[in-house]
C-alpha cells in the first residue's frame, strides 16, 4: 500500500464484498484476495496471507475475521468494525427475511417443493466440501488416522465435538514438542494458499517463500494501528458479549429460551475451529435432540438458505435461533420473538470474532512463529475431515430416511437408518444433484436453483 486508503473508498469496497460473498470461505477469501490484492493493491500477497494465517488459528468464520483484520490494518478499530459488520449484514438480513417466509408460507406446496429440492442439493454440497477438504488435508497416514478417529468418535460413540477437536489439538501439540517441532507443518499457510490460489505445489512453494520473507514492518500495509486503542476495543466487545449473557441470566433465568440461545451459541463461538461445516452436526444435534428448537430436516432447510445468501455459512445458526424463539414452550408463536431470537443468535455468534481480532492482531507475529501451535492446528484440521464426514452422514440419514434408530450398546451410541422408511423421491433428487455438481461441474447456485425447481415440480405433480 503506497498511500493511505480513503475510508470512504474502503467503505464502498467492503459493502461490495459483503453483497458478493457467496460460495463459502474459499470463495469469500478468493473474492477478498482478488479485490484487495489484485485490483486495489491495498495489501501485497505476503501481507494478505500473513493476516489469513492468524485468522485460521481462531475459532469462528475465518473469512469474516479476515475482513475484520484487514479493515483494522487499514483504518484501525473503525475499519475493523465496518469491514466485519458489512461482511455479515447482507446475509443476516437475507436469512431473516427468508426465515419469515419459511414460517409464514412453509405449508404451501411451492415453498415445500422449494425446500424439498434444496435439501438434496445441500447434501451434495456438503459431500463436495468433504471431498475437497480431504484431498487438501489428508496427506500421510497419521492425518488419515486422525480423520477416521474423529469420525468414529462422533458417529459411533457420540463424544462431544469440543472434546474431539481439543483432543486432536493436544495430540498435535504434544507430538511437535516431543519431536522438537522438526518439520512442523504450516497448515494455516496451506489452507490459505488452497483457498486463494489453488493447491498446486508450485503455488504452495512460491507463497511459502513470500511468507518467509515478510514481516509487518516490510509489508506495504502501512502503519499498524496502536495497541492501546485496539485493546480497549477488544475489552468493550468482551464486556458487551459477557454482559449480554449476564443480563439474560439475571432477568430471564437459565430456563428461558433466549438465555439458552445466548448461552449455546456463545459456546459455539469459542469452539468453532475448522469452519462452519465442522460444527453444524453438533449444532443440529443439540438443536434437534436437546433443545427441540427444530426438526432434523429443518436444519437442512436452514443450511440451504445460508448457501443461497451472501456471508458466512455459520449464519445458518440465525435460522436455528429464529425457530427456537418461534417455538418457545408454552408461548404462542410470535414473529417479534422469533426475530429477537435470530438477532440475539447473530450478536453472540459474531461479537466474539471482534474480540479475537482486536485482542490478538497486534501480537500476530508471536502466534505466527509458534511451530508447536501450528502442529496442533494441523492435527485439528485433519480431524475436522472426520467431523465433516459425520455431518454428511447425519444429514443423509435424516434426509433419505423418514425414521432412524439410535443404537446404545457396548459403549456405542450411534444413529442408523430404518431401511423401510427410505424416501425414494428424495433419493432420486439427491442423485441428480450429485450428477450436476460432480459430473457436470455446475456452480453451487446453479445446482441449488435446478434442485429447487425439480423439487417444486415434483411437489406440484403429486
Amino acid at each position: 500500500m503506497n498511500k493511505a486508503v480513503p475510508f470512504r473508498e474502503a467503505l464502498v469496497v467492503w459493502w461490495h464484498i459483503g453483497l458478493l460473498s457467496f460460495g463459502g470461505p474459499a470463495g469469500q477469501i478468493a473474492l477478498m484476495h482478488r479485490i484487495i490484492v489484485d485490483e486495489k493493491h491495498w495489501l501485497d500477497e505476503s501481507r494478505f496471507l500473513h493476516a489469513l494465517n492468524y485468522c485460521m488459528l481462531l475459532p469462528g468464520p475465518e473469512a469474516q475475521q479476515l475482513a475484520t483484520y484487514i479493515g483494522w490494518l487499514l483504518h484501525g478499530v473503525k475499519g475493523g468494525l465496518v469491514a466485519g459488520l458489512l461482511f455479515i449484514l447482507p446475509g443476516a438480513f437475507a436469512i431473516l427475511a427468508l426465515s419469515w417466509l419459511y414460517v409464514l408460507l412453509g405449508d404451501l406446496s411451492i415453498v415445500e417443493g422449494l425446500f424439498f429440492g434444496m435439501k438434496a442439493a445441500v447434501l451434495a454440497i456438503v459431500v463436495q466440501a468433504l471431498v475437497r477438504i480431504a484431498q487438501r488435508t489428508l496427506q500421510g497416514r497419521f492425518k488419515v488416522m486422525l480423520a477416521v478417529c474423529g469420525f468414529l468418535a462422533l458417529f459411533a460413540f457420540a463424544l462431544p465435538f469440543p472434546l474431539v477437536v481439543l483432543g486432536a489439538g493436544v495430540i498435535g501439540y504434544a507430538m511437535a514438542r516431543m519431536q522438537g517441532v522438526a518439520g512442523a507443518e504450516q497448515p494455516a499457510m496451506t489452507s490459505a494458499v488452497n483457498s486463494v490460489q489453488g493447491s498446486s505445489p508450485e503455488n504452495l512453494h512460491a507463497s511459502a517463500e513470500l511468507q518467509a520473507v515478510s514481516s509487518p514492518e516490510e509489508s506495504r500495509a502501512g502503519r499498524v494501528p496502536t495497541l492501546a486503542g485496539t485493546q480497549i476495543a477488544a475489552g468493550i466487545c468482551l464486556v458487551l458479549w459477557l454482559g449480554t449473557l449476564a443480563a439474560l441470566y439475571g432477568f430471564l433465568g437459565s430456563d428461558n429460551v433466549f438465555t439458552e440461545i445466548a448461552s449455546f451459541f456463545s459456546q459455539m463461538a469459542v469452539v468453532t475451529f475448522g469452519g462452519a461445516y465442522a460444527v453444524l452436526s453438533y449444532v443440529a444435534q443439540m438443536g434437534v435432540e436437546q433443545y427441540q428448537w427444530l426438526q432434523p430436516g429443518e436444519m437442512l432447510d436452514g443450511l440451504g438458505l445460508a448457501e443461497t445468501t451472501p456471508g458466512p455459512l455459520i449464519l445458518v445458526t440465525q435460522f436455528v435461533g429464529f425457530l427456537g424463539a418461534w417455538r418457545q414452550a408454552g408461548v404462542e408463536p410470535s414473529l417479534l420473538a422469533a426475530t429477537a431470537g435470530a438477532l440475539l443468535t447473530t450478536w453472540v455468534t459474531f461479537l466474539p470474532c471482534f474480540v479475537w481480532i482486536f485482542a490478538g492482531a497486534p501480537h500476530v507475529e508471536k502466534l505466527r512463529n509458534n511451530h508447536a501451535l501450528s502442529a496442533a492446528l494441523s492435527a485439528i484440521t485433519a480431524v475436522v475431515v472426520g467431523v465433516i464426514a459425520n455431518l454428511a452422514l447425519w444429514f443423509a440419514l435424516n434426509l433419505l430416511f423418514a425414521q432412524t434408530l439410535r443404537i446404545e450398546t457396548a459403549g456405542l451410541n450411534m444413529l442408523l437408518p430404518a431401511p423401510a422408511s427410505l424416501n425414494l423421491p428424495e433419493l432420486a433428487l439427491s442423485a441428480i444433484a450429485f450428477l450436476l455438481l460432480f459430473a457436470l461441474k455446475l456452480r453451487m447456485l446453479q445446482v441449488l436453483g435446478l434442485s429447487a425447481l425439480l423439487g417444486i415440480l415434483w411437489t406440484l405433480a403429486i
